[in-house]
Formats: structure tokens, C-alpha cells, sequence
């Protein structure tokens, strides 16, 4: 009995086959990417500024994070939960108390004059050794704060929330609520004890 030769299987377009499969599924398949935080830097220092007036420190709202991940608001320890209603509370100054910030009355299109707290600042400061989580939910906090009373004026006003509105009712809500979050150099502040 003769044996038989075996056959072998023509391998040659097997690699074009793979490299056609891998291009497919590169093509198709969606990957999750980082958004990051949306900030805009602020343009580098030429020269000094000249004659700036300084800062009134009630219109700053001040949060510090220290290595402890504790934070600190307006020289008082406070849990994250509750930095939203301060920085709402602060941001509106629905009272018009002397040690928030400053209203002034403005005309903002479609509002006609609206009180404005034009000059609040909210200040972020770190420590080193301040957990990367700990910063993004003070971020957030912050963040949420800001959009919450943007779509509060929105519903108010138009009967929308802010990110239905149109170009230039958005750039009205901002002028009533900019987003001002100044965040300094992490720095080390230590870990100071409630």
C-alpha cells in the first residue's frame, strides 16, 4: 500500500485574512478615553500687572485640601457633601450678607437688570499629598454647584435646562453664573486636625 502524500494548506493569504480582521475590529470597536476636566488656563505672564486693585476677600470663596484629604472651607472644616449648598449659597448671597460676595446689579439680556455677584471668586488650593480622587470630587462638587444653578435660572427663565438653550441665552446664564474656580500650586499645608 502506497502512502499517501498530505496535503498541504496554501497559508498564504492567511495573514492578509488577520490583517483585514484586525483593521475591522480597530475600526469598529470603541474605546473609552478620558475627558479630563475642562479648564481653561489662563494666558502666561508677560510682565507684572500695574495698579490691579486687590481682591476683596469676600468675594473669595476659599477651599483648601489638605494631606488628609480634609477639606477646609472659608477657615471651616466641612464634609464634601455639603460644599455644594456653600458654594450655591455663596455664588448667590441670597441675602446680600457682608461676608459673602458683593452684588451689583447688571443688565443681562434677556433678564433685563439682575442682581450679579460679578466678582465671586472660588479659590481651590491642594496639598501634595492630597489624594488625585479627593481633588476630582471637590471638582465635582464645585462643578455641580455652578450647574445647578445654571439650570435653576434656565427652568426660571426660559422653561429649559442649560444645555437646551441656545448660544446666546447660555452667554446670558454665564453672565449671571461664570465659572471662576482659581486653582493655585499644590503646596504642602501639612495635616491639620479638625
Amino acid at each position: 500500500m502506497a502512502k499517501r502524500d498530505i496535503q498541504e494548506v496554501n497559508a498564504g493569504s492567511m495573514a492578509d485574512i488577520a490583517f483585514l480582521l484586525l483593521i475591522f475590529f480597530l475600526m469598529t470597536t470603541t474605546m473609552d478615553t478620558d475627558k479630563g476636566l475642562s479648564r481653561m488656563l489662563p494666558p502666561p505672564i508677560t510682565e507684572e500687572p500695574k495698579d490691579q486693585p486687590p481682591v476683596k476677600e469676600r468675594n473669595v470663596f476659599e477651599v483648601l485640601i489638605n494631606s488628609r484629604n480634609l477639606l477646609l472651607v472659608e477657615n471651616q472644616y466641612m464634609d464634601l457633601r455639603d460644599l455644594k449648598e456653600a458654594t450655591k449659597e455663596f455664588l448667590q448671597n441670597p441675602m446680600n450678607l457682608s461676608t459673602l460676595p458683593e452684588i451689583e446689579m447688571m443688565e443681562v439680556p434677556y433678564f433685563n437688570v439682575y442682581p450679579v455677584t460679578k466678582n465671586a471668586v472660588i479659590s481651590l488650593q491642594t496639598d501634595r499629598g492630597t489624594q488625585y480622587q479627593m481633588y476630582l470630587n471637590v471638582q465635582n462638587e464645585l462643578q455641580a454647584a455652578i450647574t445647578e444653578l445654571r439650570n435653576e435660572i434656565s427652568m426660571k427663565q426660559f422653561n429649559k435646562r442649560y444645555d437646551d438653550l441656545d448660544k446666546d441665552q447660555q452667554e446670558a446664564v454665564r453672565m449671571i453664573y461664570p465659572q471662576r474656580i482659581s486653582e493655585a500650586e499644590p503646596r504642602s499645608v501639612g495635616a491639620r486636625k479638625p
